[in-house]
């Protein structure tokens, strides 16, 4: 018996396969193929960049507000209860600045000054390019309601010398050209416009642009000749609104017809 069983357990093991050694769970034999090993290579900065923080945008929008009422209030602060700076006629335009609550903060006399938003709509501008005429026109926006006085002094003489008695409480228009150039940009313009409208490059009516000045004649000029018609210059904004003063106090507004009929020629500063 002991023979038949041995020759019955040769012949078994003759005809069974060998199995593979096991280790572990293995799901088939196809996970047992040999495949060369994965290396695993570090990512590049290219491939997984460092996250950076987001970048602050300007804004490419220059923002104003148009008061549509007469005779509103400009105030100290954000409320009813604090003092009248002055007072803003219909159709005035001022820099927006921000907003407390109801109120838009802008810039009034060389002060920080409020109007309520029940009394104004917003107006929008493209801003120019130049980083530089946005600084011009941010100077000019601060002496907005700036009382106008003819032959008001200068800022500066014709070698760029400070001027004793200059006060930025009054200007004429081209005492306030001169300053907000100097100021915003460290050009020196000269005293007049009669002798400003020589300076920088003529430019066409048709391509003038945000920062350009704009010359004109007026009603006691007009027949002139030469220099001589030259009687008025203001910052041109854009979308036909300039930045000057003339016979109250420092404004933006639009351009008249009748303004139109009295232009000359344009000079681009900067």
């Amino acid at each position: 018996m002991k023979n038949k069983s041995a020759l019955a357990a040769t012949l078994l093991f003759m005809i069974t396969p060998l199995m593979p050694l096991q280790f572990g769970c293995i799901k088939n034999n196809s996970d047992m193929a040999e495949t060369p090993p994965v290396i695993t290579q570090p990512p590049t900065e290219e491939e997984h960049p460092e996250e950076q923080p987001p970048t602050e945008q300007t804004p490419s929008r220059a923002e104003y507000v148009k008061v549509e009422a007469d005779r509103v209030n400009i105030r100290s602060s954000a409320g009813a209860k604090y003092s009248i700076l002055g007072t803003a006629e219909e159709g005035e335009i001022f820099v927006k600045s921000g907003v407390s609550g109801s109120w838009i903060k802008t810039v009034y006399k060389n002060k920080t000054a409020y109007i309520h938003a029940q009394y104004c709509s917003d107006l929008n501008m493209q801003k120019s390019q130049s980083s530089v005429v946005e600084d011009v026109i941010l100077q000019g926006g601060k002496r907005l309601g700036v009382k106008y006085v003819y032959g008001a002094t200068r800022y500066i003489d014709e070698r760029g010398n400070k001027i004793k008695g200059f006060t930025d409480n009054k200007f004429d228009c081209s005492s306030l050209m001169q300053y907000i150039f100097k100021l915003g940009a460290d050009v020196n313009l000269k005293l007049t416009t009669r002798t400003q409208i020589y300076q920088g490059t003529t430019v066409k009516k048709s391509k003038i642009e945000r920062g350009d000045l704009l010359f004109f004649t007026n009603d006691s000029r007009y027949y002139n000749v030469g220099t001589e018609r030259v009687g008025h210059v203001a910052l041109y904004l854009g979308d036909n609104y300039i930045l000057h003063t003339s016979s109250d106090h420092a404004r933006i507004e639009q351009i008249s017809q009748k303004r139109w009929s009295f232009y000359i020629q344009a000079q681009r500063i900067i």
